[in-house]
């Protein structure tokens, strides 16, 4: 099993099992869709590009923290 097939298995187990992770990817979901929206508009005032980028900030933060859960989780796993 290659190290990506492993890493989305522990993703689709924290998905399913840890409440955490659901509530973080629930978060990065509603920035994507708020950051989608935005890269709609036709034109953006400043306090939207302001918003855009905290809003990307936020995103990768909570990504980060969503692979730290998936990192923690692959290293107490038990290795075959």
């Amino acid at each position: 099993m290659s190290i990506s097939t492993s890493t989305r298995g522990i993703r689709e187990h924290l998905m399913a099992n840890n409440a955490e992770y659901q509530r973080l990817a629930e978060e990065h979901s509603r920035y994507e869709a708020r950051l989608d929206q935005l890269s709609k508009a036709p034109y953006l005032s400043s306090e939207d590009l302001l918003e855009q980028i905290t809003l990307k900030k936020l995103k990768l933060r909570v990504k980060d923290e969503m692979e730290q859960l998936v990192a923690r989780h692959w290293q107490s796993a038990p290795q075959s």
